[in-house]
């Protein structure tokens, strides 16, 4: 139908409009969306006259595990070996993500349930997305792709607003520590050996492992020293059962050379085994029985409930909201042998938790447990107004246990699949033991880093760990060098200024 000129359509000049025929067509429908969706794929497949078969986008949610070890954490980082980046590579190559979605997660709805820390390992870990499902075969399809620290073990379907992170209510982490790490006469430091001596209640000297950075001559190292000579302090008791400190000296060479003569090493080894033949087997042997574990769970209950653990991870402030959690609850009730060594496992669930949270929490209630602090110190360190150097206990015993959905199971549980790991949990009690657990065992075993770090909870290295007068500290904050070399320096300049009274802990 034409249409008549007007004097307000009529354009001077302007051509005759091409016939139909030979109308050039919208440019617009020659450019492809750089943000196609499956509609947009079978629209181009149906166009190109193909027949391939097209599969369409499912929300799901991935439970999986993986051991830490050698990753720089869960979250992607460009630049480091994450978890993330290896999990999501495998999804490109197994069909799940299409090639123009490949490094960009926000495309297909990318979220995960929990953060972990460099080292940390994972048995419950989820995470949600929008993934080609079909064909069958995807968990073979990545667990093929996937090294074998990584076990995809399943998923499950969920509604399309579904989040994992923001729908997940409940975290459970567990720490395995060594039940020596309890032991208060267990990797004490140097100090405390020396300072034993003549108590009548002398402390052995540790000859599992050397100090932080120290090698005991003729005991513990392999190697001299660079030094003209060396005195090496046995901290027992004579043969002749006089207290006292058995002291040798020895001349070293001024280069690092190997010691071929082991008679040293073996009368300082021998004159130990005489004082740790004298101590009662049952003052020696520590156990973790209904006193310590009563103990000990009363002390990790002091975190349970809403608190402020502004001192218990880095780079957060008291005044910042995100510094307030919550913990629904924290114990240890269980021994695990792994390998030959004792651990308690240490289960702490919470709403979420903030970087080197758990592992800070854990290595003030050890020093707690080791009489390095007084049990209300944790209850100081809680206080907004309270600013002190918390111990981080090693990373290596920690792994996340499960990550809980309760709030969505209750609402879907008529339409949807629980979000459990009670489908997985054969499949995730072997890998926990054939790679978590071995290695957390094998790593203490080759190169003790529980034992290492004991060595380092001492007063010189936390001068805070004395503990503080509660009136003194009431309206201040007592700020600490986290440099734990120039916490000597900053408690004397503390002590002199007089801002803080500390007082010397009992054993």
């Amino acid at each position: 139908m034409e249409i008549p000129d007007t004097p307000d359509t009529k354009i001077a000049k302007s051509p005759p409009p091409l016939p139909p025929t030979t109308q050039e067509p919208d440019p617009k429908r020659l450019k492809m969306s750089t943000t196609t969706t499956s509609d947009d794929e079978e629209t181009a497949s149906a166009t190109n006259g193909t027949k391939k078969q097209r599969y369409k986008r499912r929300k799901i949610a991935i439970f999986f595990a993986y051991c830490g070890v050698g990753y720089q954490g869960m979250q992607k980082n460009p630049g480091a070996k994450t978890i993330e980046g290896d999990l999501e590579e495998a999804l490109f190559h197994s069909g799940a993500v299409p090639e123009q979605d490949r490094g960009n997660p926000k495309r297909y709805d990318w979220a995960r349930s929990a953060r972990t820390d460099k080292g940390v390992s994972a048995v419950g870990q989820v995470v949600s997305g929008r993934f080609y499902i079909d064909p069958p075969g995807l968990v073979e399809r990545l667990n093929r792709i996937l090294p074998a620290q990584i076990r995809i073990f399943g998923y499950k379907r969920v509604t399309a607003s579904f989040n994992s992170k923001k729908f997940c209510d409940r975290r459970r982490y567990v720490y395995l520590i060594p039940v020596f790490a309890l032991d208060p006469s267990c990797h004490r430091d140097r100090e405390s050996v020396l300072a034993s001596l003549g108590s009548g209640n002398e402390l052995v000297k540790c000859l599992e492992c050397s100090e932080r950075g120290r090698k005991v001559a003729g005991v513990m190292g392999k190697r001299s020293f660079e030094a003209k000579s060396t005195i090496v302090q046995s901290d027992v008791s004579s043969n002749n059962g006089e207290s006292g400190n058995v002291i040798k000296e020895h001349n070293l060479t001024s280069e690092l050379e190997e010691v071929t003569d082991s008679s040293v090493q073996n009368e300082v080894t021998e004159v130990d085994k005489v004082n740790v033949e004298k101590i009662p087997l049952e003052e020696r042997r520590f156990c973790y029985g209904e006193e310590e574990k009563g103990r000990f769970n009363r002390i990790l209950k002091h975190y349970v409930g809403s608190h402020n653990f502004h001192n218990f991870t880095t780079r957060t402030k008291a005044e910042d909201p995100s510094a307030r959690r919550y913990i629904v609850s924290f114990h240890a009730n269980t021994v695990v042998n792994v390998e030959g060594i004792d651990f308690v496992k240490c289960e702490v669930v919470g709403q979420s938790f903030m970087l080197h949270q758990i592992r800070k929490m854990i290595g003030m209630a050890v020093a707690v447990m080791r009489n390095c602090a007084s049990e209300s110190l944790i209850e100081t360190a809680l206080r907004k107004d309270v600013s002190i150097n918390v111990p981080t206990a090693p990373e290596v015993g920690l792994y996340l246990d499960e990550c809980l959905f309760a709030s969505y199971n209750q609402k879907w549980k008529d339409s949807h699949e629980e979000l459990s790991m009670k489908a997985y949990e054969e499949e995730a009690e072997e890998f926990k033991m054939k790679f978590i657990y071995s290695h957390i065992a094998s790593t203490e075993r080759e190169e003790g880093v529980v034992a290492l770090w004991l060595h380092s909870l001492n007063h010189r290295n936390y001068p805070d760990l004395r503990g503080c007068n509660v009136e003194m500290i009431e309206g201040m904050s007592l700020k600490v060098d986290n440099n734990t070399d120039n916490t000597d320096a900053k408690s004397a300049s503390v002590e002199k200024n007089g801002d803080a009274e500390i007082q010397s802990a009992k054993d």
